[in-house]
């Protein structure tokens, strides 16, 4: 049994929603772990009868969720155990997309877990061949990891655009392997 949670992950005090896709408001999606570490995470233990720690703890996302869910596995390597990255947008590194030059929260080489601290058991990343909305950024973000020695699986899907048959396939895949 899991409990799963589907948050929503825009974290603006002054806006209720995206309402372009500038800096201002990626910067609110960028947020978002402060908002899942220091409020959902700990309702969630309060309100259900979890077990808790990274053993028990697994974060994915699709898209801009997919983006995050990296971002928050990079950043605090110590909460997940596994995460699932569907269709990553663009903007976990350096990248320009037809939307806007994305700064990167993380450098290229910064996606790489240290040797002697805690990473992921299951890293999965996946995409489409065809993704007209985050083209191949998640196909980069593979390579960047590759080159990192960053171990994961990298996930294509054939003739998938941003949506499914990318989004069911990779969910499926990464939820079979939670929790062995």
């Amino acid at each position: 049994k899991m409990i799963v949670v589907y948050p929503f992950m825009y974290t603006s005090k002054t806006q209720p929603q995206c309402t372009a896709i500038d800096e201002a408001n990626v910067a609110c999606y960028d947020n978002f772990i402060d908002e899942l570490t220091t409020s959902i995470m700990p309702y969630i233990a309060e309100k259900y009868p979890v077990l808790e720690g990274r053993e028990n703890t697994a974060i994915t996302g699709f898209s801009m969720g997919g983006r995050e869910a990296l971002a928050c596995a990079f950043a605090r390597p110590d909460l997940f155990k596994y995460v699932g990255s569907m269709c990553p947008a663009p903007g976990l590194t350096y990248g320009k997309d037809f939307a806007m030059e994305h700064k990167g929260q993380f450098k290229e080489e910064e996606l790489v877990f240290a040797a002697d601290k805690a990473h992921p058991e299951l890293l999965m990343l996946c995409g489409g061949d065809r993704d007209s909305v985050v083209g191949t950024f998640p196909l980069s973000y593979h390579g960047i990891m590759a080159n990192n020695k960053t171990e994961h699986i990298w996930w294509l899907v054939i003739g998938s655009d941003h949506g499914d048959p990318a989004i069911s396939s990779g969910i499926y895949n990464f939820a079979v392997r939670l929790f062995k």
